[in-house]
């Protein structure tokens, strides 16, 4: 399939745009976990129970990177290893009920923010037209990836 001028134009401002709101979002947040957290503790929520190879591959880092903020969201009592039982040598990763809270606690400041945002700068049909657009970005975010959407 050939991408037009117009085609580049326009992903490039609906990439300008879910950046700005990414990381304005991000700017909302609780601070209790740090991004890398965040990823890792999301993957688990979404994919879980998951091997660390596989948190490492879906969020594209090695699985030396991966070895210290595990350790972190373990010792903090957010997941837990368990036995693979498709791999006698190896681990699962799955996400405790304290980790369910935690990733809810640090999505909340920036869920409030955004729903004010939308709320204050945004006409009704606006609103529903950007929930059918969050619907469509989710399907656009894992197009030709093997990775599910990050935050549950």
């Amino acid at each position: 399939m050939r991408t037009t001028a117009e085609q580049t134009r326009t992903a490039g401002q609906l990439r300008r745009a879910v950046t700005a709101v990414a990381s304005r979002a991000r700017a909302e947040r609780r601070g209790d976990l740090t991004l890398n957290h965040v990823a890792i503790l999301g993957r688990v929520l979404v994919e879980g129970p998951i091997t660390p190879g596989e948190i490492a591959a879906q969020l594209a880092m090695s699985p030396q990177a991966l070895t210290r903020p595990l350790a972190a969201l373990e010792r903090r009592g957010y997941v837990v290893r368990m036995p693979d039982p498709a791999d006698g040598r190896g681990a699962l990763i799955a996400a405790t009920d304290a980790g369910r809270r935690a990733m809810r606690a640090e999505m909340e400041p920036r869920d409030r923010w955004l729903a004010q945002a939308v709320e204050a700068v945004c006409t009704d049909e606006e609103r529903e037209l950007l929930a059918r657009a969050g619907e469509v970005l989710e399907r656009v975010a894992v197009y030709g990836a093997a990775v599910a959407p990050v935050e549950p």
